[in-house]
């Protein structure tokens, strides 16, 4: 089992900053995968940047150049470093643990609750 908490979402003006934290919790040494996911009211949750295990990122067209993903995971974080703000990133943002292969027991990833994340213009 995993539990995940995140932190840092707020209001802010366009082009402002925020950083999102993701705090994991229990068997976090069979984390393999993570990514930050949002969601706007009556729209799809949307993979926003994912990185592996390894350290390698990817992120959404429109996102790349102005998101930084990353992770320590002697410390079981996850980041999200937003800069240069849109009105069109308000979203509740999620964390998300995929688990690894052998160490799935049920659930195949792990959700956060959400932090709230709305952009003035």
């Amino acid at each position: 089992q995993v539990q995940l908490v995140e932190s840092g979402g707020g209001l802010v003006q366009a082009g402002g900053s925020l950083r999102l934290s993701c705090a994991a919790s229990g068997d976090t040494i069979c984390i393999s995968d993570m990514g930050w996911y949002r969601q706007a009211p009556g729209k799809e949750r949307e993979l926003v940047a994912g990185i592996t295990n390894g350290g390698s990122t990817s992120y959404k067209d429109g996102v790349k150049g102005r998101f930084t993903i990353s992770r320590d995971n002697a410390r079981n974080m996850l980041f999200l470093q937003m800069n240069s703000l849109k009105a069109e990133d308000t979203a509740v943002y999620y964390c998300n643990a995929y688990m690894a292969t052998p160490c799935i027991d049920g659930a195949v990833g792990y959700w956060g609750k959400g932090t709230l994340v709305t952009v003035s213009s």
